[in-house]
């Protein structure tokens, strides 16, 4: 230590600081790289578990409640179509007109946000939420969003919008440890994914913006909306 209390690093502590700062620079990229075969993966198979669902165990734990976590995988053609159809029409009505960024979205959030002073609300696709479902958590935060928007356009292109929408359709929370839609039906209805109404979807549907608050009996209005935007696209 020199005499006005000034520390002076060594060589070896030079050293040890530029790995240091290599490890944080390459950490990231590391953790993106890992995400982009996690999409190669599922390109294929299904997923043994979501950050979502490992999040809320964690949360559970931390109250000291046991962690549940009801999930059956189910491929797209044994879950009833309203199901799918609910789900865009509720989260990202633009999906089959987007490859993954919905900019008319974008320049609307931007828009509002200029009128009410307020910051830019998410205007996220549901490539987005997958991948937030999938590698993340619920937790906002600027990293999450731009390791969302990097990993999107990876996503479409290798996993297309038909395998996007049976992921998360699979994957999403429904409720308090309910994922996916074979949980939600026989929790909520006591009846299979592919059994589901166009009404329980669209209720199903409605819970999606607030999973732990909200409940499918309750979404009489918003369920109503949704049947609404599916007739008009067609459904």
């Amino acid at each position: 230590m020199h005499a006005n209390g000034a520390m002076r690093l060594t060589p070896r502590g030079v050293r040890r600081l530029r790995r240091a700062a290599l490890v944080v620079v390459l950490l990231p990229v590391a953790y993106y790289q890992l995400c982009v075969i996690g999409i190669v993966y599922l390109r294929f198979f299904p997923p043994v578990a979501t950050a979502v669902q490992l999040q809320r165990a964690v949360e559970r734990s931390l109250d000291d409640r046991e962690p549940i976590r009801r999930y059956r995988w189910r491929p797209i053609d044994e879950i009833s179509r309203h199901l799918p159809h609910a789900v865009v029409a509720a989260e990202d009505a633009r999906f089959y007109r987007h490859i993954g960024f919905d900019w008319e979205e974008v320049q609307d959030a931007v828009r509002e946000s200029q009128r009410s002073g307020e910051p830019v609300r998410g205007a996220s696709t549901l490539t987005h939420q997958l991948m937030k479902n999938l590698f993340f958590t619920t937790h906002r935060n600027p990293v999450r969003k731009l390791y969302e928007w990097g990993l999107t356009p990876v996503a479409h292109w290798i996993l297309g919008r038909d395998r996007i929408l049976e992921l998360y359709v699979n994957v999403v929370e429904f409720g308090p440890g309910l994922f996916g839609a074979e949980a939600a039906a026989r929790y909520y209805y006591e009846t299979s994914a592919a059994a589901l109404t166009r009404e329980q979807a669209a209720r199903l549907a409605a819970v999606l913006p607030d999973p732990l608050r909200r409940r499918p009996w309750a979404m009489d209005n918003y369920s109503a909306i949704i049947r609404e935007r599916m007739r008009q696209l067609g459904w």
